[in-house]
């Protein structure tokens, strides 16, 4: 093995990091992941920044069904990569962390990738949609496909996962156990509140991605399409509310 981190002091040059990432596979490969994961932490330790060693550490931990540690390098890297404006790469990394571990609030790291983009950045240079991934379990356009139509098929499927939207001003998801819909969050908020606001949403993209682990219950619904309509019907009358006390010449709070 090489002794590329002998000297915390020395900064890594090309072929050490090299030599690092490929000696963490030896060791996996001769099945010694303890001193795999030594290693790799070792050097984060000089060079926590390195998005390389991380997604090395992320990878290893999610072969050795190491959860726990595989989250919190996906949230370590998603801080990285909105440091180099990949928000896509940031925000399958932050989908990921909640994947691995349900436990995980994503919201705060909705709301960094949301600060932290360009209002343009859900169209591409010619002004048109950006391609939708397809490696995962269902995923569409919102202006062809709506929520409604996606839930259906995910209530119909009974599948445990998580829908994640995405739009000009929207970088949201909602969680679901069995088919039904267990919690949201939407641009930092959780809940209830959350949903309210991804319910509106007529453009942008989704996909769903599924879980082998159940999501915390933060909304509790017996029908899906109950819910939706209950959300539906709370929108209108708040907004047929302010209508009316415009009309009367009021003000809206």
């Amino acid at each position: 093995m090489t002794e590329s981190v002998a000297n915390a002091s020395v900064p890594f040059t090309e072929v050490s990091l090299e030599s690092v990432l490929l000696d963490a596979d030896l060791f996996v490969k001769y099945s010694s992941p303890d001193r795999a994961f030594a290693l790799l932490r070792e050097s984060l330790e000089r060079s926590p920044r390195s998005i390389p060693l991380r997604e090395k550490m992320r990878d290893i931990c999610v072969k050795q069904r190491n959860l726990d540690e595989a989250a919190r390098q996906c949230l370590a890297l998603v801080s990285l990569y909105i440091g180099r404006e990949d928000f896509d790469v940031a925000y399958d990394r932050l989908q990921e962390a909640k994947l691995l571990d349900p436990r995980i609030s994503v919201a705060p790291g909705l709301e960094a990738i949301r600060r932290a983009r360009r209002p343009d950045f859900a169209l591409t240079k010619d002004r048109t949609p950006q391609k939708v991934r397809t490696d995962v379990t269902f995923a569409g356009n919102l202006g062809y496909v709506s929520i409604f139509d996606a839930v259906q098929v995910i209530e119909n499927a009974k599948m445990t996962g998580l829908l994640v939207l995405k739009s000009d001003m929207h970088l949201a998801n909602v969680a679901f156990n069995e088919g039904k819909i267990v919690d949201a969050e939407c641009n930092g908020r959780n809940g209830q509140g959350a949903f309210r606001e991804i319910i509106e949403l007529d453009s942008g993209t989704f996909e769903f991605t599924t879980s082998e682990n159940e999501f915390p219950v933060v909304i509790a619904v017996v029908s899906n399409t109950n819910f939706l309509l209950d959300v539906l019907t709370e929108l209108d009358n708040e907004r047929a509310e302010r209508d009316g006390i415009r009309d009367m010449g009021g003000e809206v709070a």
